[in-house]
């Protein structure tokens, strides 16, 4: 794909020499299922803590590139704070360091906590916004573990997501869904787009084969 140039300041891109440098090895591993060609480079801009405007960087599935720079210019539109905006790389791809300085992020090739399933994050389709004041919690675990203030979603707090907030409506109305909608566990930070990984296809398969 060619630069795209959505606005001022918001920018899509093939990965750069540079940033495949970065990522190899570390957010990015060898893998049967996610080419670096299936992914994109965003530039973006946002609005600090401080309500100060930043820009950050987020690598996302190629195909959803628009539509998430659709997403961040909407959330800086509507002057939207995020306390920080950069490539997990920048914590050598460890989710907790990331989530526990409250980094707002997107793609990194791994599984999901305690399980052995790739998240929707290895192929760029999650992004997780504030995670620190937004944590995930299942049974009696907080994660990440500096965020147990945040767990009890009744209270009030600023940058808090839930059903009214706005980058909840954003990302529910281009039709990701929501962590925070789970019902086994809770993942308040995390906005995914659902489709069928090539995994999941074969894992499908698998059972189809099984039942027959």
């Amino acid at each position: 794909m060619e630069k795209i140039l959505y606005r001022e300041g918001f920018t899509a891109e093939e990965l750069p020499e540079e940033i495949k440098d970065r990522i190899m090895g570390v957010s990015y591993k060898e893998n049967p299922y996610v080419k670096l060609s299936d992914l994109s480079y965003l530039r973006v801009r946002y609005y600090d803590f401080e309500h100060k405007v930043q820009s950050g960087e987020l690598i996302v599935a190629r195909k959803l590139a628009e539509e998430v720079l659709d997403i961040f210019y909407e959330l800086f539109e509507g002057g939207y704070e995020i306390e920080k905006i950069k490539l997990v790389d920048e914590y050598d791809a460890d989710d907790e360091r990331s989530m526990a300085d409250n980094n707002s992020s997107a793609f990194n090739y791994r599984v999901v906590a305690d399980t052995n399933t790739i998240s929707a994050h290895s192929y760029g389709r999650a992004i997780d916004i504030n995670p620190l004041i937004n944590p995930y919690i299942v049974g009696d675990k907080v994660m990440p573990a500096n965020a147990v203030q945040y767990a009890d979603r009744e209270k009030s707090f600023e940058h808090k997501i839930d059903r009214t907030d706005l980058c909840y409506c954003i990302f529910k109305r281009h039709g990701w869904k929501w962590g925070g909608d789970w019902r086994n566990s809770k993942d308040y930070q995390h906005f995914y787009k659902e489709y069928n990984s090539p995994l999941k296809m074969v894992v499908r398969k698998l059972k189809s084969a099984i039942i027959r």
